[in-house]
């Protein structure tokens, strides 16, 4: 199984290095920037071989160029957006398959809404999802390009996955998240629980990221609407929460 490495940067953005000490190699999911992901290769003593991007946003792809130009990785990343991809040399969308050089294989997953061409990682055998800005814990990623029926489609996709799936999303917003979604279903101990160990790992520093996708199906206020009127709803609600 592969060796998931989470690196901080920026504000709240999490990039992942997917490596194989077998073959000594990573991938690397949405590089923000280059210098922290390329530091932390180093020191594993794993060499870059791939970027693995979900969608264009500059927050996802920043160190694409520089991390090809260091390593001369391969960058992938979604067909609908491979215009707005900087370096993309493998453009990829629904049902295609990415092999990494370790061996990993991940099932390409198109889930639009925060962006119309977002995609998902998904390796199936390792329980891995790498979901980009569509899923966060308790919450999902802004319609910035997409629409409330896509996002609800692509979320969807996405809980459908097995419970025990490790995700791995690409901020720490899960605390603002969470006091959004007590807003919601103020009844729901599951939820009411799952807040009070954020709080504690947050006040500590620590990530609350990845989570197991069976415990956000069950706290989670986008996961747990049942129409597309209901999850808009509650899309719109969140836009405008301060609390």
């Amino acid at each position: 199984m592969p060796e998931v490495v989470q690196i901080p940067v920026l504000s709240d953005n999490y990039v992942y290095l997917i490596g194989d000490d077998d073959s000594g190699t990573c991938a690397v999911v949405d590089p923000a920037e280059a210098e922290p992901v390329l530091d932390e290769a180093r020191q594993r003593g794993w060499r870059i071989t791939h970027i693995l991007n979900t969608h264009w946003h500059g927050d996802h792809t920043g160190g694409n160029v520089e991390i090809k130009a260091a390593t001369g990785c391969t960058i992938i990343g979604p067909r609908a957006e491979e215009a707005r991809i900087p370096g993309i040399d493998q453009a990829v969308g629904e049902g295609d398959r990415v092999t990494l050089t370790g061996g990993a294989t991940a099932q390409v997953l198109d889930v639009p809404g925060h962006t119309a061409g977002h995609i998902a990682y998904h390796f199936a055998a390792d329980g891995l999802l790498f979901c980009g800005d569509t899923l966060f814990a308790m919450g999902c990623g802004r319609l910035f390009e997409g629409t409330p029926a896509q996002m609800f489609a692509s979320l969807a996709r996405l809980k459908a996955l097995p419970d025990d799936t490790q995700v791995y999303c690409a901020h720490e917003y899960t605390e603002s998240n969470g006091r959004f979604a007590l807003t919601v279903e103020p009844g729901n101990a599951a939820l009411a629980a799952r807040m009070e160990e954020v709080r504690a790992r947050r006040a500590k520093g620590e990530p609350t990221v990845p989570f197991p996708l069976g415990l956000d199906k069950q706290t989670n206020p986008f996961l747990t609407a049942a129409t597309v009127e209901a999850f808009a709803e509650r899309r719109a609600g969140k836009d405008v929460f301060r609390g």
